[in-house]
């Protein structure tokens, strides 16, 4: 184990240094600093090796966490690199954008903070590439047989890695420009730079996965022409339908979808020329939702100079601690204060939006907002307590509600769940023989440590239905949920 009394001698948790508010608001890098060594290797130390690590259980890929842990520790950078990636195709993905339910289940955490797990696995992934410990792993052999994943986010490329390792021949469809789905256009570049994506693709290519962006599937090859010519096929699209808010004035110019926002800041980002970009610059922003989605559309807002941004939230804000319906180890619902929330703004809870309200030129010029009151288990804004606040782009960052079925509902008429999610069994397969899909496009909207988990898990499934047998590892059916979920 780590040190053995690690966790009595240091009982503070510590994490790497944010910028300056200041100084991070003017560019688009990432807000932490790079971890002091030591301090690194001291909040490791801090891991107690529990002799049940719940942590294992908060973690849908069954991280192999306390080993990580204590090889940081002890300064075995490669090893500590081998044991996570034993597990975890993208560490440093979910080092950085993981909402870390581990964290949530560490055994620490029942009297102390818990072990800053999420960010000792981030150290751990960055170090490896700096130091060249990740190499591609191509196939001993080839089988012959191929498979299409379409949709290149976590999900899509978690089972393409897997099932290229394998020996299969792999190609990822992506309907963008460039691979990584909301990887690479969904998260802003401040909470990850997509030199971590581009990292992770040349390893895969070097490995003998083929990537075809650009593509559309449904529309530039039909779905039963793509089914003719693999002998398999994913679909990892995502759960990409956003949530919409139907109250009146919801035509006016100004309102839109945060993620139709976050994917041009991102091209942007990337060098391309986006027309009639949706900017905040000069407005005053209104941010409908108060999760990860709302966060990322704040701190996007504030680089780009918004006059001023208002988040709002249905509901009644969370906790700052655990409640008795909330106990250790299950994942709870707290006030969180994101590095977005850091830089400016104002939150408000139990915000109910009633109306959009325009000006002349048919423009949202500000929002009409009730009280939200609890009735008959109903969310209903009060009447009586109306207020206006002025808004000139308002940001729906409301969730989603499940995958785009159109040309797959036509072209090969799979079912859909009552979530509105493409059903399938306990293998990851429809009901057509060889398609199988993966992530949140089966699941429902969900966390990226899931879409990985469930990529690996179906990269098993195919590879049985392809070999009659697997050495893949199937950490998780679809049915399963961990103790956090």
């Amino acid at each position: 184990m780590a040190d053995p009394k690690g966790f009595l001698k240091v009982k503070q948790r510590e994490l790497p240094k944010r910028r300056p508010v200041a100084l991070r608001l003017m560019d688009w890098k990432e807000v932490y600093e790079q971890q002091d060594g030591e301090q690194l290797r001291r909040q490791a130390g801090r891991c107690m090796d529990c002799g049940i690590p719940f942590c294992h259980q908060g973690c849908p890929l069954g991280n192999l966490i306390p080993e990580w842990n204590d090889l940081t520790w002890r300064g075995e950078g490669r090893a500590a690199s081998d044991r996570l990636h034993a597990t975890n195709n993208f560490p440093e993905f979910t080092g950085k954008l993981c909402p870390a339910p581990c964290e949530a289940s560490c055994v620490l955490g029942i009297n102390q903070p818990p072990v800053t797990i999420k960010q000792v696995e981030a150290a751990i992934a960055e170090q490896a590439f700096a130091n060249g410990y990740v190499t591609p792993h191509p196939p001993e052999r080839l089988t012959g047989k191929t498979v299409a994943v379409v949709g290149s986010g976590p999900a899509g490329l978690a089972a393409a890695q897997q099932l290229t390792r394998a020996g299969h021949t792999v190609a990822v469809y992506e309907r963008e420009d460039r691979i990584g789905g909301l990887l690479r256009y969904g998260i802003p570049d401040f909470k990850m730079e997509k030199r971590h994506v581009d990292l992770r693709l040349s390893q895969m290519q070097a490995e003998g996965t083929r990537f075809r962006a650009g593509v559309e599937i449904g529309v530039d090859i039909s779905w039963s022409d793509l089914k003719a010519r693999y002998d398999a096929v994913i679909i990892a699209t995502g759960a990409t339908v956003p949530r919409d808010l139907a109250i009146p004035g919801r035509d006016l110019l100004g309102i839109h979808f945060a993620m139709d926002y976050l994917v041009q800041q991102n091209k942007v980002g990337a060098g391309d020329s986006v027309t009639d970009q949706i900017t905040a610059e000069g407005k005053h922003v209104v941010v409908l939702g108060g999760g990860d989605t709302g966060a990322d559309c704040i701190g996007t807002a504030h680089r780009q100079k918004a006059l001023s941004v208002t988040n709002l939230a249905i509901g009644k804000q969370p906790p700052s601690e655990r409640t008795p319906d909330q106990p250790w180890p299950t994942m709870p619902n707290l006030f969180e204060v994101q590095t977005a929330h850091e830089e400016g703004g104002e939150r408000m809870y139990l915000a109910s939006t009633v109306e959009f309200l325009a000006n002349g030129a048919g423009e949202v010029r500000a929002l009409r907002v009730a009280e939200t009151e609890y009735r008959d288990g109903r969310r209903v804004p009060k009447a009586g307590t109306e207020r206006e606040i002025p808004a000139d782009l308002v940001l729906l960052a409301l969730g989603f509600t499940g995958p785009e079925r159109t040309t797959v509902e036509d072209q090969l008429r799979l079912p859909f769940d009552g979530r509105g999610n493409f059903q399938r069994g306990g293998t990851y397969e429809t009901s057509e023989a060889g398609v199988f899909v993966a992530g949140d496009a089966g699941r429902g909207q969900s966390l990226i440590v899931w879409a990985i988990a469930e990529g690996r898990a179906a990269a098993s499934a195919v590879d049985r239905y392809l070999e009659g047998d697997t050495q893949l590892p199937f950490p998780v059916r679809p049915t399963d949920h961990a103790l956090t979920v």
